[in-house]
């Protein structure tokens, strides 16, 4: 009788806890919902309606009038060799920069894991510390570095112009990657520290050096952090907006249309809103494809 009793309340209760877990799931997640779709999600919606939207007016001299254009902002996209050469370019400066960027990281990120290392607190900060300074800070402090007639490296400027056509592209990979190098560098190191250290002493009892620790075990455990990495990296080189947009003070060589991103504020600038939301719509998805498609390579690769 006792336990056909108590069995309605422990029904009861856990009825009651499930409750209280939902309800607090609920409460933790819907500020996140809430912001997620006003900030993000309605945005990319409103993106997407004004790109199937065009201008038409009555007349030469009549007052302009949105209505429903189908895909002919997507056409005018595809037919824009300037988008699409910037695109290119900022694909070539990926292609360099992202690599030796990710090297950096990975090389600072096994010295701070390395017990070699004396004064861990000092370089763990060093590395990070350009991270820690805005964009437009950093583009402005190495395009005064970089002017011929500005920068204190005069002997320098004067005989290579960082700024020409054929350096200025790189002298912008310089400003990213030694801003974003101690960003991916703490992603690494985190990686690295949640490595058992039983397998550090198994490999050292074994007679191996630390240099063959961090080839054989330390790299090979972080590659998924670096994968994390490099897919960030690829999202942000397609997003390159800030460092060439200041460099536009210091040299001519930048056009208003040097990157994907400047292609769609200078549209938009004109404006024409519905044209720079189809730019801006192919964009994402292109960032959304070579995301994905390199993330799949890697997975291939690493199931191999």
């Amino acid at each position: 009788m006792t336990s056909t009793a108590q069995s309605p309340r422990a029904t009861r209760r856990r009825a009651g806890g499930g409750f209280r877990y939902r309800r607090a799931i609920a409460i933790f997640v819907t500020p996140f919902a809430l912001l997620f779709t006003a900030f993000y999600l309605i945005p990319i919606l409103y993106a997407v309606w004004e790109s199937l939207q065009k201008i038409e007016r009555q007349g030469t001299f009549g007052a302009p009038s949105q209505v429903f254009g189908g895909l002919s902002q997507y056409v005018l996209v595809f037919q824009d060799d300037t988008f699409w050469s910037s695109v290119v370019r900022v694909l070539l400066f990926g292609v360099v920069q992202v690599p030796v960027m990710l090297a950096l990281a990975l090389v600072f990120a096994l010295l701070l894991d390395s017990p070699l290392l004396r004064g861990k607190r000092f370089f763990r900060l060093a590395f990070f510390a350009p991270y820690a300074v805005p964009g437009v800070i950093a583009a402005i402090m190495w395009g005064y570095l970089y002017a011929p007639d500005l920068s204190p490296f005069s002997a320098i400027t004067s005989k290579v112009d960082l700024l020409g056509s054929g350096t200025v592209l790189w002298a912008v990979a310089n400003v990213v990657t030694w801003v974003y190098v101690g960003y991916n560098m703490l992603i690494i190191y985190s990686s690295l520290l949640a490595i058992p250290t039983e397998i550090y002493e198994a490999a050292k009892l074994d007679g191996a050096s630390q240099v063959r620790i961090a080839i054989s075990i330390k790299i090979p455990m972080v590659v998924p952090a670096i994968v994390l990495t490099a897919v960030f990296s690829v999202i942000g080189t397609l997003q390159l907006l800030t460092e060439p947009t200041v460099f536009r003070q210091f040299t001519s060589t930048i056009s208003s249309t040097f990157t994907p991103n400047m292609v769609v504020y200078s549209t938009s600038s004109v404006p024409n809103f519905n044209l720079a939301a189809a730019f801006s719509v192919v964009l994402a998805l292109a960032t959304f494809i070579l995301s994905i498609g390199f993330l799949r390579l890697t997975q291939r690769k690493a199931s191999q």
